[in-house]
């Protein structure tokens, strides 16, 4: 999606040029990096892709700076790189990671967050699948931390989150978690006016995220395939959850912020075009239904097609009027509230100011920096985690065919790769691929992740 802003998390790197060539990347302990006299926050970038990358950029420019990036890791050097050059020439001497403060491998977090010293940031924007054990890493260091979504891949993931945050608050450490929509003044505002009664009890809230998404292409025999795997993560249900589960969580988690609870249960129903030659895991289209305590039902729907209808946006139905969170390029800052159901233009009862769409960024930027130059209390690990969980228990509806219900997810023991943490370069992959390329895609009736 075009943006307003040119430093966005996920045309960043796009924007950066060529990838750096020839750094050397350490592999060995390092010292400890010593502060300079001054007030200077650092962070520690643990994922250099383009939303690693974007949330770097977030962070330099918050006018609650100043802000360093004293390390990086990552699982491949490229990314590393890369990342490294777009960063250093855009922001100069606010990226201060000599060759050997740059890690690569399975461990390298370990080593990027070692460098810091209490008060810096750990920024954790890599894949879900290593969330947990990254963010209980940090919290035992004793660091802030900033970790992007989605949060974990499967249930035992969620409790561990759940769990790092509750250690976090003992400490007195920042966690904020990678749903800038929460942060948007706007949508704060029509909470607020929800909150309020101006749209009445709540009955329906409808989202729904159409529109055109690519497929995974067959391997090349030259291709390592746990590489392969890692590096198309959204493709590949262990190292990510899947596509829905990174894509969707923004609009996920707004229904539950609406509806200020946690659904008791959910059902759908999805499936894959009939010519589809995708290769990954990921179905192509999806529709779930929650069910909240007091019966309210919210609907997501999802089709990722070509030549298709698209709708990016989460409509909200209350008993007197309706109202809508924009996500649509053409509708960004378009929060609004209508006179009655019929949302249409000539129909708007309350708009709110255009405030653009990267600023949701930028402020959950600002909100943590500022907690952290203020000591003001901020953890939103166990939001970010539940939300996460409502998000796992719909895709598992629909995967299974089942009806999931939370208990059963807050309770479930299922993993998608059990020996994920002990993994390594010379690991052997977790999925096999058939005779034409395609790893395993959930089958209603037969497949279980719950």
């Amino acid at each position: 999606m075009k943006q307003t802003n040119p430093v966005t998390r996920r045309s960043f790197l796009a924007q950066g040029g060529k990838l750096a060539t020839g750094a050397a990347l350490a592999k060995a302990a390092l010292p400890w990096v010593h502060a300079a006299e001054d007030n200077t926050i650092r962070l520690a970038l643990i994922g250099c892709g383009g939303r690693g990358s974007g949330a770097v950029a977030d962070a330099m420019q918050s006018s609650y700076g100043p802000v360093k990036l004293v390390a990086m890791a990552d699982l491949f050097e490229k990314r590393l790189a890369a990342s490294y050059d777009v960063l250093s020439k855009k922001f100069g001497g606010q990226v201060d990671v000599p060759a050997d403060r740059k890690f690569v491998g399975f461990d390298s977090y370990k080593k990027a967050i070692d460098l810091l010293r209490p008060g810096d940031v750990a920024m954790l924007t890599g894949y879900a699948g290593w969330r947990a054990q990254q963010l209980e890493y940090a919290v035992k260091k004793g660091v802030n931390v900033f970790m992007e979504k989605s949060f974990a891949c499967d249930p035992p993931g969620v409790r561990r989150i759940i769990k790092a945050g509750e250690e976090a608050k003992k400490k007195n450490l920042k966690i904020a978690a990678g749903l800038m929509a929460r942060h948007s003044r706007n949508r704060q505002e029509l909470i607020k006016r929800i909150r309020d009664g101006e749209l009445g009890e709540i009955q329906i809230v409808r989202t729904f995220r159409m529109q055109p998404c690519g497929t995974l292409r067959q391997r090349k025999p030259e291709e390592k395939e746990l590489d392969w795997q890692i590096s198309h993560f959204t493709h590949f249900l262990w190292v990510s959850g899947g596509l829905f589960a990174e894509m969707n969580i923004h609009q996920v988690d707004e229904i539950c912020w609406i509806k200020d609870a946690w659904p008791v249960s959910a059902h759908g129903v999805g499936g894959r075009i009939a010519n589809s030659n995708d290769c990954g895991q990921n179905l192509d289209s999806l529709s779930i239904e929650w069910t909240f305590a007091d019966g309210t039902k919210a609907y997501h729907v999802t089709r990722w097609l070509q030549k298709c209808h698209s709708d990016f946006n989460t409509y909200i139905h209350g008993t007197k009027r309706a109202g809508v969170f924009p996500w649509l390029s053409g509708r960004r800052g378009e929060v609004q509230i209508y006179n009655d159901q019929r949302i249409a233009p000539d129909n708007v009862y309350w708009k709110a100011e255009n405030e653009g769409y990267d600023t949701h960024w930028q402020a959950e930027w600002n909100v943590l920096l500022e907690a952290i130059r203020k000591n003001k209390p901020h953890n939103e690990a166990k939001r970010a985690a539940l939300s996460n969980l409502t998000d796992i228990m719909g895709r598992a509806a629909v995967h299974s065919g089942k009806v999931i219900t939370w208990d059963e997810a807050m309770a479930s023991n299922f993993q998608f790769c059990p020996n994920l943490e002990s993994l390594n370069e010379d690991s052997p992959p977790p999925l096999k691929a058939d005779a034409q390329g395609r790893y395993p895609v959930p089958v209603p009736g037969q497949w279980t992740e719950i």
